[in-house]
């Protein structure tokens, strides 16, 4: 197995693992997200060369960038941030970024068919389109939207969803048998 293959192997335990925590406890532990940070840098800069070390660190950063911005203004969880910043140290940015991608994609879709589901869709997209446009908006026409209103996603599921998928698609044997 090449380094790259283990890595896939290694998101495939982490994601899981998160997922289970996610879903019973509404937390991704540290134990979980810390530790690839600092060993998938140093382990693909052994095995695979130092520029592939770099790479893990670029994965870091390149996924971790948006969903940390997204923490700072209180929108996803730090377990989150941490959860998607160790999967781009492990899969390096490019796979990194797709499952990053189909992982959200799967939590707005999920989010969207709860609010459905609860009668709240259209509120919430109201109170979303509001969000956008309130910066623009002279002060007197601005709407205050509180918390309470917003609704939240456990993202442990969905970037399971997500790295499953992605590395469905470069593996397919996995899932289809030989």
């Amino acid at each position: 197995m090449t380094p790259t293959e283990i890595g896939h192997f290694a998101i495939l335990c982490v994601v899981i693992t998160a997922a289970v925590f996610d879903w019973r406890r509404g937390e991704i532990p540290n134990w979980l997200t810390l530790p690839p940070l600092v060993i998938a840098p140093l382990a693909y800069g052994l095995t695979a060369g130092w520029q592939e070390g770099l790479l893990s660190l670029g994965g870091i950063v390149m996924c971790g960038l948006v969903p940390y911005m997204l923490w700072r203004s209180s929108a996803i969880g730090g377990g989150d941030v941490k959860l998607v910043a160790a999967i781009g140290a492990i899969a390096l940015p490019f796979v990194g970024l797709e499952i990053e991608l189909l992982g959200f994609v799967c939590g707005g879709v999920y989010a969207l068919g709860r609010l459905a589901w609860e009668g709240r869709l259209l509120h919430t997209l109201g109170n979303s389109l509001y969000l956008a446009v309130n910066p623009i908006l002279p002060r007197k026409y601005r709407r205050t939207i509180t918390p309470t209103l917003m609704s939240t996603v456990r993202m442990g599921v969905p970037m399971m969803v997500g790295a499953i998928a992605a590395l469905g698609a470069r593996y397919p044997q996995l899932f289809l048998g030989s």
